[in-house]
């Protein structure tokens, strides 16, 4: 008599939840633990060894996804040379990101400014996005961009790609190529940043 192999290795417990969570989160699916358990085909009890409840399975993922962008962030802009290549590298892995995974970015920004949020989670936000702010910090230093706070000179190129995956997102380019709109965007950002 032939045994059917398990869907998952109890030792992937926490990542086959995640995954499973993501996947029904981008297909607005119901997220709650005892569902996601029948999907991976567990006990409706076992999720419960990695999360306390839902709202910890959402601030794990958003955590989780605030780590991935932060890794596709550094990796976009060690493989750029120069500040504007740079600049693009950062809009273009960030769009493709945030266009990729529209429900999890949404869901881990909410989770991030939610009150009560996990430290952790916070961390993780943080360090997603200290590449890019640190390419603004050497901008300045380099003479690429003027002086100023960083943060908000930062916030402006990041509403730039954040804006554009907004659109993207919601159908609303209409013609327009999303990769041909995150350069001409990055063309003109550089241009209002440098100094005068």
């Amino acid at each position: 008599m032939a045994v059917t192999p398990r869907p998952y290795h109890h030792g992937n417990l926490r990542v086959a939840l995640l995954e499973q969570a993501e996947r029904t989160l981008a297909d607005g699916g119901d997220l709650s633990l005892r569902e996601l358990a029948r999907q991976i085909g567990v006990s409706h009890a076992a999720p419960r060894r990695h999360f306390a409840g839902k709202q910890a399975l959402l601030d794990a993922l958003a955590e989780d996804g605030f780590e991935r962008l932060g890794t596709e962030l550094r990796g976009a802009l060690a493989d750029a040379d120069g500040f504007d290549a740079r600049l693009l590298a950062f809009a273009r892995a960030y769009v493709q990101f945030a266009t990729e995974h529209a429900a999890l970015l949404e869901l881990m920004f909410a989770g991030k400014h939610r009150p009560g949020a996990a430290p952790s989670l916070r961390a993780a936000a943080d360090r997603a996005f200290e590449t890019p702010l640190a390419l603004i910090v050497e901008g300045q230093a380099g003479g690429d961009v003027a002086p100023g706070d960083p943060e908000r000179v930062g916030m402006v190129a990041f509403a730039a790609a954040h804006g554009i995956a907004a659109l993207a997102n919601n159908q609303m380019l209409g013609d327009f190529d999303l990769d041909d709109l995150v350069e001409n965007a990055v063309e003109r950002l550089i241009l209002g940043l440098r100094p005068r």
